[in-house]
């Protein structure tokens, strides 16, 4: 029997999440009945390294046409369909984020079907009709959250509902390295609030700062981790932000790190607190990975997160509220740390029966073969 061939496209692996979740996705695919392939525009990213010793063939070439003038687009298209022919593959999968729509221009022209995954919120403004589109061209639709179904996609047949999924073997709770204590500034008897998230605005992390500090001083055995790349400019506005209110000691950056789960195991509670605008959420993979590991989780009531905690409805938080937050928070930080470490395992049990990889994996293998 003839291997399904599956070709990946991500724009890099710059952003390690989604490269993180397109990697387990292709190499969790039965070996027997899919052959996976990775294409991107290029080497871009630290965890570029880790795609290639995957053993996964890589494939690096611009295959996103400007989308205007459309006389020079169409002929760029027909270009790159002459080397998405040479890959042959018989699906290709888009993780890209944005509403670009040449690309289905290009998998159709090399007559190949072509589905792609809805990573976010984003629909409304300039990018509508580009939406539109993109999602006119496709075959199947892959929806991480319920709100996108019935926000972008009420009554299409195309949409497959399949939200992120996380390896729980690799973030169960384990004996915490000290080496990540002294990293961070902490001692052992210090208690551990943390935040994982890329650092851009709409993540809202100033709104947890806003909570945190409100509380600091009746709590002043805790701390707050902000682990993720702080390098851009939404980074350096909160580090300035932290020195203005002298709170260097408690709130603490780690920069950019790989080993995320290096720092989730000190940890007893974990925060997203996205807002209510702009791209939002898809299905945050941060939250699911604090998840297995045993934390107690809180996030804004937005999409993508209200689906992850639909059985926690108390651990949900008012967008852009940081009262509602501070509240949150006061439970929590009260509580000793085995009522903490209790109520965590509750939270792998959630991940475990709804979001793990292999459940992801599955459903995927199951859109590929309904597409023949």
């Amino acid at each position: 029997m003839k291997k399904i061939c599956v070709l990946f496209t991500i724009p890099n692996f710059d952003t390690a999440g989604s490269g993180k979740a397109l990697l387990n996705l292709a190499l969790g695919l039965d070996s027997n009945r899919f052959e996976p392939h990775i294409l991107c525009l290029s080497k871009k990213g630290e965890f570029f390294s880790t795609v290639q010793k995957s053993g996964i063939p890589v494939h690096v070439f611009n295959y996103l046409p400007k989308e205007r003038p459309v006389l020079k687009m169409l002929y760029s298209c027909y270009k790159v369909a002459q080397k998405i022919k040479d890959i042959n593959p018989d699906i290709v999968h888009s993780f890209h984020y944005s509403s670009n729509y040449t690309e289905a221009i290009v998998v159709k022209l090399a007559g190949k079907k072509w589905i792609f995954t809805k990573k976010n919120m984003s629909w409304g403004g300039s990018s509508k009709n580009s939406w539109k589109l993109r999602s006119w061209f496709a075959d199947k639709i892959i929806i991480q959250n319920t709100d996108m179904k019935r926000e972008f996609y009420p009554t299409s047949t195309k949409t497959v509902l399949i939200p992120r999924g996380v390896d729980t073997k690799k973030f169960e709770p384990k004996m915490p390295n000290a080496e990540i204590l002294k990293f961070m500034n902490t001692s052992k008897e210090e208690r551990i609030l943390i935040c994982v998230a890329n650092f851009v605005p709409v993540k809202g992390i100033e709104i947890l700062f806003e909570a945190f500090c409100q509380i600091s001083s009746l709590f002043p055995k805790w701390k707050l981790w902000l682990v993720g790349d702080h390098s851009n400019e939404y980074g350096k506005k909160l580090k300035k932000k932290v020195i203005e209110l002298f709170m260097t000691d408690k709130i603490i950056f780690s920069g950019k790190v790989n080993n995320v789960n290096d720092y989730l195991q000190h940890a007893e509670i974990f925060v997203l607190p996205t807002k209510d605008e702009g791209r939002k959420e898809g299905s945050p993979v941060a939250m699911l990975e604090a998840m297995a590991n045993g934390k107690v989780v809180i996030g804004s009531a937005i999409s993508g997160i209200k689906d992850q905690l639909q059985n926690f409805p108390n651990h949900l938080f008012q967008p852009g509220s940081s009262q509602d937050l501070k509240h949150k928070l006061e439970v929590y930080f009260e509580n000793s740390k085995e009522e903490n470490v209790h109520l965590g395992k509750q939270f792998i049990d959630e991940v475990s029966l709804y979001y793990s990889i292999k459940d992801e994996v599955i459903k995927h293998e199951s859109v590929y073969l309904s597409l023949f």
